[in-house]
């Protein structure tokens, strides 16, 4: 990399860690081309790689100058951004290595060296989505999960040791060390970055994007990154300029400061259901006022991490003294801490009150109006306050589905089923808790609720009350330093009193590994058809998610994981009922047992030691001794085994041209599913199980695997084999042409018959049908997960066309060649009447391609009559047209490095 100074901002800095040199944007001002000391601190970040990237490959004078004048209503700004890292978890780094390796494979095709096909920016793979709950509530569970995780995923593991030992600047992390986000938070993120360019040392401010949508939460640390889709990743790996406009950015001011009784839960609980009724989509959030200076930096990341849940692309907090204090907790080198403090305040990046910064758009919370809170049954911007928790699940079960509710009838409310075992008796009912579950780095990156949560506990088994003999318990941290903290303070075996055992150092139920319930309770489930409960310390309760015996499932602090696990049911109101009875009949009420602010601080102040960071971080990239004892294989070429079906050469280049086709206009098009609202990547490509009587399901026995090594769809995701079939399979997802029918089915046209969607998709295929997706609001809403756009893209579906799109799901299907267009003029597909069993010409792409062209949509009905109506293509910059019209992000990558030799 070199760099060249084209405005003339190149600065010197002296440090503890030697001179460095650093590009100052600030110098923009003086030199007339814009109000730089007032651009939002987010903004600041983006120009400074701008600034010190022009004049390099994508990125030229005008994109500094177009920044630099960034105003509250920004316009169409391209920023062609280049970012210092990426990371990646193993459910998306995996198809992420294999389409490198692909790509490899192809340029040897071509005649060219693959060894071209190298990450270009530090990269770094976190295996932390595979580790799967099958044993709780022991002092084993941990060990027997993780050979469990062993068992179930050597060949994809196999895999990834390869690109580490064959893909320059590619690291990983092996399987027990913690969830991406906090290995990210407490040891990956710098904060400021120092590179080798020209023969010097450049300082500048640590950026990334990283293949899960909760790579935010790093902007609790002053870090920028977001999450993108595989596809994208791979190519800024691959040394391309991230392009995206630049945002409107919202101010959201916090004043006060948390009541006694309410955590960092429930202040971003709260958060997101305000953003989301102000509406946040395809913006920045950066956090200002007199209550950020109150928060801690894990309450801020707390705060950050869940900015996919409201909406935002990401939700920001600058540098300050609470920043350092963290680097510090967490055993960053001191050199590093200096440099972060000079650096940030040389350029104004250092958050002190002088300036507040001008924003596109207010909203300010009082932090003292905050109250205790779940979030569910469905959606984790539905807040319920803790008081109403009773209320509000007694309304759910006899709601519509159509209004997030479970449509029961008054007769069907009392169902209860008796469960029996050797030495006790109970009945499983609607709302009966059945896993109780403190996961996700939103909440265990946090020492205060996780302090919280052990404290409660304690006082709970002092007070001679048990968790519910039907709770499914787990406690999987972020990161091996709370197991350290938990222990130093002796709240660990109070926890496990309580059936709390670490069950696994990853993401577990938070994306739907939670593992199978107790036979004898799933069973239960079934045959009363209940509406049973999890509650979970997570980021995510979208319908089908968590487990599929569990429909309703609700988001809290960890101390209200314990909590509900005591009660063993939702419907409670915990401010006026007990959670139990001691030993002598007494109540005890959950105001009994609840910690307070003081007696948390003064444990963490009592425990937390820099030295447990630096200890449990030393090793990181070395692994345990099963992680040792994997083969490593070698060589530019990976020997693709045609017998796996977890890693697969996938088709997306082996006969790709040199020179791509021009769009062509989509004729005689059928719909393959008609969609409601807020349908969600989990609903397009599933993460979790594998069902038996699925598509996927007979291809693995076909193959010779059998049921109970089917593993799950996320872990298989190396196998576009398994993917397509898995396609649209969300045991939830509720096809609109099949009137009241669960589950991914669809009807082949003309013919009128109902069968799996890959099944009929084949047979569109045979008959050179192309296809597409009818959606409503919010589609492809949820985690970043490149499968739902890839998997479409392979069972022939050239267009989606709904009212609204999910920032990372539209720019993955342009990224896999799939077209995004939405209704305009406020219409829809109900408004229009389109049922999708009409016929459908998409007409304008023939004329040339331009950001948000208007095309017209022809669905012509069995009767022949004709609806027309115009779409805008969601292609939204200059860069989307260019992959579109070569297929993908990735085939365009490739023929550029094809061509470059």
């Amino acid at each position: 990399m070199a760099y060249k100074d084209l405005f003339g901002t190149k600065k010197t800095l002296e440090t503890a860690a030697g001179k460095v040199q650093y590009f100052d944007f600030t110098e923009l001002e003086k030199q007339g081309l814009g109000a730089i000391s007032k651009l939002p601190f987010s903004i600041k970040i983006l120009l400074e790689s701008v600034l010190r990237n022009a004049g390099t490959y994508g990125v030229n004078e005008e994109d500094v100058k177009n920044l630099a004048a960034w105003k509250p209503e920004p316009g169409e700004i391209t920023v062609p951004l280049k970012l210092a890292r990426v990371v990646l978890q193993d459910f998306t780094g995996v198809p992420a290595v294999v389409d490198l390796a692909a790509m490899r494979s192809a340029m040897e095709r071509f005649g060219k060296d693959p060894g071209k096909i190298n990450p270009q920016v530090r990269s770094d793979l976190i295996i932390d989505h595979s580790v799967q709950i099958d044993f709780f509530g022991t002092s084993y569970a941990l060990a027997a999960n993780v050979d469990k995780e062993y068992e179930r995923n050597t060949e994809r593991y196999t895999l990834l040791k390869w690109g580490q030992t064959s893909l320059d600047g590619f690291h990983v992390v092996p399987p027990g060390q913690g969830i991406i986000h906090q290995v990210n938070l407490e040891y990956l993120g710098q904060v400021v970055m120092r590179q080798q360019a020209n023969g010097e040392t450049y300082a500048f401010p640590d950026s990334l994007v990283g293949t899960d949508s909760h790579t935010v939460m790093i902007n609790g640390l002053g870090v920028l990154g977001w999450g993108v889709g595989g596809i994208e990743a791979e190519a800024v790996m691959l040394g391309q300029p991230y392009y995206m406009l630049a945002p409107k950015v919202v101010g959201f001011k916090l004043t006060g400061e948390l009541p006694e009784g309410a955590t960092a839960t429930d202040l971003v609980l709260t958060i997101t259901e305000k953003l989301r009724k102000h509406g946040v989509v395809g913006k920045f959030v950066e956090f200002y006022g007199p209550g950020v200076g109150k928060l801690s930096l894990a309450d801020r990341a707390t705060i950050a991490n869940m900015a996919p849940e409201y909406g935002a692309t990401m939700g920001f907090f600058p540098v300050d003294e609470e920043t350092l204090a963290y680097l510090r907790l967490t055993g960053r080198p001191a050199e590093l801490v200096d440099l972060v403090e000079r650096y940030t305040r040389a350029v104004g990046l250092f958050r002190d009150g002088a300036v507040e910064p001008e924003f596109s758009e207010y909203v300010e919370l009082d932090m003292g109006t905050v109250e205790p809170s779940l979030a569910g049954p469905k959606r984790p911007q539905d807040r319920i306050p803790l008081g109403r928790m009773k209320e509000q699940f007694a309304e759910d079960l006899t709601k519509p589905a159509t209004e997030r509710g479970f449509g029961l009838a008054e007769s069907e409310l009392d169902r209860a089923v008796e469960v029996k075992r050797e030495d006790e008796e109970f009945e499983v009912k609607h709302g009966s808790v059945v896993i109780a579950s403190i996961t996700s780095c939103t909440n265990t990156s946090n020492p205060s609720v996780l302090i919280g949560a052990g404290l409660l506990a304690k006082k709970a088994v002092e007070a001679g009350l048990n968790a519910q003999p039907w709770v499914k318990t787990s406690l999987a941290p972020g990161s091996r330093v709370v197991t350290d903290y938990l222990e130093a303070s002796g709240l660990m075996p109070f926890l496990e009193a309580l059936r709390f055992h670490v069950v696994g150092y990853g993401c577990t139920t938070c994306i739907g590994n939670s593992g199978p319930l107790p036979p004898d309770i799933a069973e239960a489930i079934e045959k009363g058809d209940l509406v049973a409960a999890s509650v979970l310390s997570g980021n995510r309760n979208f319908e089908g998610r968590v487990n599929p015996h569990v429909k309703a499932n609700y988001l809290a602090s960890p101390m209200l994981v314990v909590a509900f696990a005591l009660a063993g049911r939702v419907d409670i109101d915990l401010d006026t009922e007990p959670l139990g009875h001691d030993p002598n009949g007494r109540p005890v009420y959950l105001r009994d047992i609840w910690p307070s602010q003081e007696e948390i601080q003064k444990t963490i102040r009592e425990t937390l030691d820099p030295e447990m960071f630096t200890r449990e971080y030393a090793g990181v990239f070395e692994g345990d001794e099963r992680w040792q004892g994997l083969p490593a294989p070698t060589g530019k070429i990976y020997a693709w085994d045609p017998d796996s079906t977890y890693i697969q050469e996938p088709p997306f280049f082996q006969e790709m041209p040199l020179e791509p086709e021009p769009p062509r206009d989509i004729k005689g098009a059928r719909v393959l599913l008609k969609l409601g609202d807020s349908v969600t990547t989990d609903h397009i490509s599933p993460a979790g199980a594998i069902p038996v009587d699925s598509p996927a399901g007979r291809y693995l026995i076909e193959h010779g695997v059998e049921p109970k090594d089917f593993n799950s769809y996320g872990s298989r995701r190396g196998n576009h084999e398994v993917m397509m079939r898995g396609t649209f399979a969300n045991i939830r997802i509720k096809n609109l042409m099949l009137d009241g029918v669960e589950g991914g089915y669809t009807v082949k046209l003309p013919e009128g018959e109902r069968m799996f969607v890959f099944d009929a998709a084949m047979k569109y295929k045979e008959e050179g049908t192309p296809l597409i997706v009818i959606g409503g609001k919010e589609y492809g809403t949820g985690s970043s997960r490149d499968w739902a756009a890839k998997g479409p893209a392979l069972l022939g579906v050239k267009a989606v066309i709904a009212e609204s799109f999910e920032r990372i799901h539209r720019s993955n299907l342009v990224g896999m060649g799939v077209l995004p267009l939405e209704f305009t003029g406020g219409e829809s597909a109900a408004s229009l009447g389109l049922t999708g069993y009409e016929t459908y010409d998409i007409l304008g792409l023939e004329e040339g391609l331009a950001p948000h062209k208007v095309l017209t949509v022809r669905a012509t009905k069995d009767d022949g009559r004709v609806v027309e109506f115009q779409v805008k293509a969601r292609l939204d910059s200059e860069v989307d047209v260019d992959y579109y019209t070569n297929g993908g992000i990735l085939q365009t990558v490739l023929r550029k490095l094809v061509r470059e030799g």
